[in-house]
Parts: structure tokens; sequence; C-alpha cells
């Protein structure tokens, strides 16, 4: 099969092309070779290439920054979305689109089901879920898979962030009482293409196991780090609230997703998310 990364260049799109079985002709998509607020452009290219799958990873993920661009949101993560849908769909290919934890409000205390009620609290969450929609209303077939805390060994991300800070500063404060469930790009993208193939369609979740705090994740991630050798020297890190670290974007306070179904459909369980994480170091220290 012929099959169509979009948003090649992004942390999810580069494990995506890393991970695809040796039988899929793959064609990747950065940003440059197609302008998602183009719908003219969208519908061109897919013609062109006449997949079997798209997956779309790309999508406006400046959480903060959406909140003063929701134009150039509401483009790239609702209207593109329905264009990708209606394009995949008039060349006979199936959609897999990746959305958010996001789209729910945060103020549960269980995991939240895939048709759980959705209420976003920021402009990012409102347009990964117009782009849900879009899809879904173009496409009953399309496979649409949310996902939190995501992370790579390259890329804009918690861990690398964390890492920086922890050689630069003499110590760092990392938000406590937001709760969600890191997930490896790598595992998130094997997860996609088996779902993918074995022609899954709906909405799922994914994150790895296990459940943690910003800060959980900040202390797991100088303990992992250390033993490595990526950090030579710890730094305190201190738990503040989220009323410390204002931001331009509110944040679910929780956002575990459940992932039950998901299992099902792949036969198998995430890593906790520390095994994962211990991974990625392992490859950011022998690769770079």
């Amino acid at each position: 099969m012929t099959v169509l990364v979009i948003g090649a260049a992004g942390q999810l799109g580069r494990a995506l092309v890393a991970t695809a079985p040796p039988s899929q002709r793959v064609v990747a998509f950065e940003r440059r070779d197609l302008d998602l607020t183009d719908g003219r452009a969208i519908e061109a290219r897919v013609v062109e290439v006449a997949p079997n799958l798209v997956f779309n990873a790309a999508a406006y993920t400046a959480v903060d920054a959406a909140e003063s661009n929701a134009q150039i949101a509401e483009a790239v993560n609702a209207t593109a979305v329905g264009q990708l849908a209606a394009a995949a769909r008039a060349v006979g290919a199936r959609l897999i689109h990746v959305s958010t934890d996001y789209v729910f409000d945060g103020l549960s205390s269980h995991p939240y089901a895939p048709d759980a009620e959705t209420q976003p609290q920021n402009v990012y969450g409102r347009t990964k879920l117009a782009g849900e929609a879009a899809a879904r209303a173009i496409d009953p077939n399309a496979l649409i898979v949310r996902t939190s805390w995501v992370y790579a060994a390259r890329g804009n991300n918690f861990v690398l962030t964390m890492l920086r800070l922890m050689k630069e500063r003499s110590e760092v404060r990392v938000i406590a009482d937001q709760v969600g469930t890191p997930t490896y790009a790598m595992g998130l993208a094997h997860a996609l293409w088996s779902l993918a193939l074995n022609g899954v369609a709906g909405v799922l979740h994914y994150s790895d196991c296990g459940v943690a705090s910003w800060y959980d994740f900040a202390i797991a991630i100088q303990e992992e780090a250390l033993a490595v050798g990526l950090l030579q020297k710890p730094v305190p890190v201190i738990p503040i609230t989220t009323d410390e670290w204002p931001t331009a974007a509110a944040r679910p306070r929780y956002s575990v997703l459940d992932k039950r179904l998901t299992w099902q459909h792949l036969g198998t369980v995430a890593p906790h998310w520390r095994v994962n994480l211990r991974s990625m170091l392992r490859e950011l220290k022998h690769h770079g």
C-alpha cells in the first residue's frame, strides 16, 4: 500500500516514518511540501499521491500562542482536517487523525473514555475537537486517536526542555497539580500502524500506562538522565501550583485517558511511561 504521512518533520511524524512496516510505501510531507492552510493544495497533493492510508500527524500545537492566533489554529487543526478527510475519501483512502487529551475539561477524577463528554478549555483543544468532528462527518471510517504529553528524542517537548533547564539552572520549578500520562512517540507510532493496518475506525485513546504530574515526570527525567549519564549532577526540582505559573491557555488539571478499548484492538498493553522514558533517554545518550 501507499501511505501518506502529513506532518513528517514533527516528532510523531518522524516516528511514523521510522516505524513503517517494510511492506508499506511511505510518502512523507513536511510543512514545506504541503501548506495545510491551502485547501486546493491539500486536494491536489492527496490526489497526486493517491494513497491507501493518510496519517495526519500535523497540528498547530503551540497551546498558549493559539489563544492569540486562533485563526491559524483553526485553519490547521480543524479546516485542514476536513479537507484532508474529503481528499482521502475521494481517492479511496482512510484517514488516521491524531488528536489530544485537551478536548476534555480536566474536571474528572477517573480516566476519560473515548465517548466521554468533551469540553475543551482553550483554543487548541477547541480547534482539535472541531478537527475530529470534521473528519468523522466526512469519513465515518476515519480513525481518530487521542493522545497526551508526547515526547521524542528530537523536537520540542517537556523531556528535552527539562534536560536543558537542569543543565542550565540551579533549580527548576514544575507544576505538580496537573495530572496526565506521558507518551513516547515511537510507541504511539507503532500503535497507530497496527490500528490502521487492521482497519480499526472510530475514536480511541492511546498513551503509555500509568499516571504522573508534570512534577513527577520531571523527577523521573532527572533520575533516569543521571543514571545514563545525560546529566552530571542533580538540581532541586520544586513543585509549584498551576496558579503560581499563569499561562495564556488554561490546561486540564486531570487528563488521564482510558485506553482499555485500544488495548483490546492491539492485543497488548503499552509499557509504563517510565519504561519508555528510560528507552528514549538511552537512545538520546547513544545517538544524540
